[in-house]
């Protein structure tokens, strides 16, 4: 079925897909709404904001109306706390766990490999029966990714999102996967697109070039390697 024509279609209700357990992982690439980039168009120039950037695994949850934790809020912090078990790097925005940066390390054996991508994930207050928004902050050359705003379209997101699907898998799976087949058939970066289809070989280039000039690791403050730096993760667990 085709999405993108409703602004409503797979974000307003509850997925029936089976579990991604239970079937292949496919990605199915969508077009972004273009009022949906255009608000974001401007997030790459917004300041960090002046907190402890750092959220423990033991950190103590957010309380609501104080009722206790719900069950959102429960599942926000089990999906954070297993992207930390698994050393993502974990950079909060907000004190509710609802907006924060992740940060993804290139697929081994990958043309983006070496590179280190700061990730804005927004949590909806429905997760995870609705599903979160997530863009990438500094630059990378991929057709299906808008290069202006930075977000990332893949049915996964829209029709094909289920409550099972969690954050540790939307990074570990579809994302990884997202990166290693760019599909230039239904692109949000036309050049890079053209580029893929007509000359792979300066294809291949430009993106080496864009991990070498906007994700190099140091630029973004992480080690080379995927597991956390000792400082890093002495860091973490201070906070």
């Amino acid at each position: 079925s085709t999405i993108g024509d409703s602004k409503t279609s797979g974000r307003e209700r509850p997925s029936s897909s089976p579990s991604p357990i239970s079937k292949p992982l496919s990605l199915i690439f969508v077009p972004c709404r273009a009022e949906s980039r255009e608000q974001r168009r401007s997030f790459r120039e917004r300041p960090p904001q002046s907190r402890s950037p750092f959220l423990s695994a033991t950190s103590e949850p957010d309380k609501e109306a104080g009722s206790g934790m719900s069950a959102t809020t429960n599942r926000r912090q089990k999906d954070i706390t297993k992207l930390m078990m698994k050393d993502y790097k974990v950079e909060m925005e907000t004190d509710d766990s609802k907006k924060f940066f992740v940060y993804l390390h290139g697929p081994k054996e990958s043309l983006y490999e070496g590179g280190v991508w700061k990730l804005r994930v927004e949590l909806p207050d429905e997760y995870p029966f609705k599903s979160p928004s997530i863009y990438f902050v500094n630059n990378i050359f991929h057709p299906n990714v808008d290069d202006e705003s930075g977000e990332l379209c893949v049915n996964v997101f829209h029709e094909d999102w289920s409550p099972m699907i969690d954050l540790l898998s939307v990074f570990e799976n579809y994302i990884t996967q997202f990166l290693l087949t760019p599909n230039p058939l239904n692109p949000l970066n036309e050049e890079a697109a053209e580029l893929m289809i007509t000359d792979h070989s300066a294809y291949e280039q430009k993106v080496k070039e864009h991990c070498q000039k906007y994700a190099k690791p140091a630029d973004v403050g992480v080690s080379g390697d995927k597991k956390l730096s000792k400082e890093e993760s002495d860091r973490n667990d201070e906070h």
